[in-house]
């Protein structure tokens, strides 16, 4: 199945193998490259959140 995403290759120690393909089989993807985009989109989300919020310059006295 051909795709015009780009690609890379990444090299993980056998643990975080594990851990990657226990997630893909609880939530049931079909592939290791869907679970491992998915797990990355989630810890991108996660660092955005955990970035300072400017404060709101409504609400200063």
């Amino acid at each position: 199945m051909a795709t015009d995403r780009p690609r890379y290759t990444v090299s993980v120690d056998p643990e975080l193998f594990q851990q990657i393909e226990d997630y893909r089989f609880s939530h049931r993807f079909q592939t290791r490259s869907e679970a491992t985009v998915e797990l990355i989109r989630l810890g991108l989300s996660a660092l955005e959140k955990e970035k300072p919020q400017p404060e709101d310059t409504n609400n200063k006295k």
